[in-house]
């Protein structure tokens, strides 16, 4: 009796996985498999096409894959399957025009397949084909509805800016807003070139409607583009006045507030932010960072900054960063290793902060936490050379000689055109071999750093 096999498809034209290569005793048994039964034609060739396109042998793969559709004989649901690969591979060749015949040929036979459907959108979005992204996208949008951002995208794209403007208000009115989403807006305004016109609609829709938030902070935006602060400020407040329980709003008020010299206002207004679940981080990033500008020229309200951010409704490692940046601009280097060390505690994947906590570490002289946060920081950055240098710094400087050596002659491996960096490293390597004692490797490394000129 002829073998057979029966492959499980997950995710329809995902991965297939083998689950039986056993011959069939039962003669009587009916296929309950979603390609059915496959032969061993089939099953090799398509294997051998998954395997020849992971080592990125995309030419072999399509030869595999046409072997595949040969054995597939006529089954449709078989060779869209291979027609979907077929178009991964042409994709990964730049084929792009062959790429989107085979993943149209797949979504005749099944038109809702979603990962077909976004494999079919990234090409269009890289051939810059962006009106017919457009209705693939609002198919996609019923699937996902996180695409309806990347509508709103297409639509500036595509000059269709009314189009777009309604868009971002119904994601603003249904999920609140977002920095992202402001820059495609403020991108729309940028675009149409007329500010005035704009004004003067957006006017209008809040006269007729003063409870539409967003109209108002478009207003906001475009006044204070406009270089009209002082309507930009009366229109925040009137904002308030109208919807006292906006939280939005006072991503403007803060700022007009500090400029205008009303500071227990703007601290209020920065408070709101900080606590509002509808303001994303990178508003309220920003927020900080202005209140963080105000300290360093009003320092008598450094503790209310430091209370902000103990408070600060969202623990990330970037908020304790800029307050550790404030204080090294203060040149208070105890201060700001006490906010670097509390980033990290709620960041550890934040390199930025990695890098300047032990850059200060190294600079106070605290070699032991430097040579245990480089090493640890290394497990999640095993390719970083700065942080091998300074892990070499911390242990010379702790006379460990051998550990510094290790380091050192490891990430040197990582550097690549760097010639101050490649420097200090041959540097460092000659200390670490002085102090092992091994005058002979230390000259060698001498001489390296040596014959690097930096210009």
């Amino acid at each position: 009796m002829k073998k057979q096999y029966k492959i499980i498809l997950f995710l329809f034209f995902g991965i297939f996985l083998s689950v039986a290569g056993y011959a069939q005793e039962n003669v009587g048994d009916e296929p309950t498999d979603d390609l059915g039964n496959v032969t061993d034609e089939f099953q090799e060739a398509f294997f051998e096409a998954l395997k020849q396109k992971g080592i990125e042998n995309y030419e072999l793969a399509l030869d595999a894959l046409d072997k595949a559709a040969r054995a597939a004989d006529g089954d449709a649901t078989q060779l869209a399957v291979v027609s979907f690969e077929k178009g991964k591979n042409l994709v990964s060749l730049k084929k792009y025009n062959a790429a989107e015949v085979h993943f149209e040929k797949v979504l005749t036979t099944a038109p809702d397949q979603l990962d077909v459907m976004v494999s079919l959108y990234d090409l269009y979005f890289l051939q810059r084909n962006y009106n017919k992204a457009i209705p693939l996208v609002k198919q996609l949008i019923v699937k996902d509805p996180d695409y309806k951002e990347d509508l709103a995208n297409l639509y500036i794209r595509t000059n269709q800016f009314d189009e777009a403007i309604v868009i971002l208000d119904e994601l603003d009115q249904d999920i609140g807003e977002s920095a992202y989403r402001n820059t495609l807006r403020k991108n729309v305004y940028r675009a149409t070139g007329n500010n005035e016109q704009q004004i003067e609609k957006l006017e209008s829709r809040v006269d007729e409607n003063p409870k539409k938030e967003q109209d108002y902070l478009s207003l906001i935006y475009l006044y204070s583009d406009e270089g009209n602060v002082a309507k930009a400020f009366e229109t925040a407040k009137e904002l308030l006045k109208n919807q006292p329980k906006s939280e939005m709003v006072h991503l403007a008020l803060y700022k007009f507030y500090l400029d205008d010299g009303q500071t227990k206002e703007a601290i209020k207004s920065m408070e709101i932010v900080f606590n509002s679940d509808k303001i994303d981080k990178q508003g309220k990033y920003r927020v900080l960072g202005d209140f963080i500008s105000f300290v360093e020229n009003n320092p008598e309200y450094e503790k209310t900054l430091e209370k902000t951010v103990n408070n600060f409704s969202e623990e990330n490692g970037a908020v304790y960063e800029k307050l550790g940046d404030y204080y090294v601009s203060k040149d208070r280097k105890e201060d700001a290793i006490v906010a670097y060390k509390k980033g990290l505690a709620t960041d550890e994947d934040n390199y930025s902060l990695l890098k300047n906590t032990l850059l200060i570490l190294i600079d106070v002289g605290q070699f032991k936490d430097a040579a245990a946060y480089s090493s640890n920081g290394l497990d999640i950055f095993p390719a970083q050379p700065l942080l091998y240098l300074l892990n070499g710094v911390a242990n010379v400087n702790l006379q460990e000689a051998d550990t510094a050596i290790e380091s050192l002659e490891t990430g040197v491996d990582y550097v690549v055109d760097n010639d101050a960096l490649e420097k200090d490293f041959f540097t460092q390597l000659e200390k670490a071999y002085t102090l092992k004692g091994n005058t002979k490797k230390a000259a060698a490394y001498a001489k390296k750093a040596a014959s690097i000129v930096i210009n």
